[in-house]
């Protein structure tokens, strides 16, 4: 019974929200951290298959890689930025930022259709039904914000 009063106790349940936020913000520096040294070693690859390409490989300043490969690289590094900036809103304001998510959702699923290769058997419709769903779903948020402002 004694166990009881404890759980229905506000004091308690503020006490278990202020532990609640604790782990949150505990997780979201863990995961910060972990992304800084995904974003920079993400970088030293693109710049070590670049600095090989150009520089060391012949014939020289030219890609040995395909081009499409290099551009998929370069847009890891950036929505690996974006759910960093995705992280760091959520720790300067505590809450989620659907418009970042959105955005960031809609570069990984561009860079897919970058380096969207023709030969495979993927299916480009499922991919346009994503961005034309992400789209919707910015625009009505960006509508809705513009609309409360």
């Amino acid at each position: 019974m004694c166990i009881l009063r404890l759980f229905v106790d506000n004091s308690q349940d503020a006490r278990f929200l202020r532990m609640i936020r604790y782990v949150e913000n505990f997780t979201s520096k863990v995961l910060a951290i972990a992304l800084v040294f995904i974003i920079f070693i993400a970088l030293i690859d693109l710049m070590r298959t670049l600095t090989l390409d150009i520089f060391f490989i012949e014939p020289r300043w030219t890609f040995s890689a395909p081009l499409l490969k290099i551009f998929g690289m370069f847009l890891n590094v950036l929505i690996a930025l974006e759910l960093m900036e995705n992280i760091t809103a959520y720790l300067r304001n505590h809450t989620i930022q659907l418009e970042l998510v959105i955005v960031t959702a809609l570069t990984a699923v561009a860079r897919k259709i970058v380096i969207y290769d023709t030969k495979s058997e993927g299916d480009i419709a499922g991919l346009a039904i994503a961005v034309l769903a992400l789209a919707i779903s910015y625009w009505i948020i960006r509508q809705n914000r513009t609309s409360s402002n």
